[in-house]
């Protein structure tokens, strides 16, 4: 089945008077598309993260700033010798494949494009993140389990 196929029945099913749609191809996939009126009762949805995650502690919430304080905020970077590796989506950021085994990298390590410096949780996907470029891995920006945004700066990388 192609991408659009499954992308018009979905839609078929959302603008139709139907509460399921079930579709099988010559060659045997099926697809069965429904449509909730309400969402599904809280026990029947999956734990937050997988079990060998579930032993990170929750990462910390952010502190607001008291009335007529103004939050710090760091000038931005202009330095041409340090990449910044930014998330590319939103997720949970992971240091440490599992949470007993060591991180991927610490500051201080040597890095190339392909390293893969941590891991982030997307929807039950665990996706590994690669600096994307040669150096030495000069700060951290994220903490272990805090939740990130698209286009985050997760780590400085001062470049060969």
């Amino acid at each position: 089945m192609e991408f659009e196929f499954i992308e018009r029945v979905v839609r078929l099913v959302e603008e139709a008077d139907i509460s399921e749609l079930e579709v099988e191809s010559k060659d045997g996939l099926r697809l069965v598309v429904k449509k909730h009126a309400s969402a599904p009762p809280a026990s029947s949805l999956p734990p937050t993260l997988p079990a060998y995650y579930s032993s990170y502690p929750p990462a910390p919430l952010p502190v607001p700033a008291g009335p007529g304080e103004t939050p710090a905020v760091k000038p931005a970077e202009t330095d041409e010798t340090v990449d910044i590796i930014k998330s590319p989506m939103v997720g949970t950021f992971y240091r440490a494949p599992a949470p007993d085994a060591p991180p991927f990298v610490q500051v201080g390590d040597v890095v190339q494009s392909n390293t893969v410096v941590c891991i982030l949780e997307a929807m039950k996907v665990m996706n590994e993140i690669k600096a994307g470029t040669a150096g030495t891995v000069q700060e951290i920006l994220v903490e272990n389990g805090q939740p990130v945004e698209f286009g985050q700066p997760l780590f400085k990388i001062k470049k060969k």
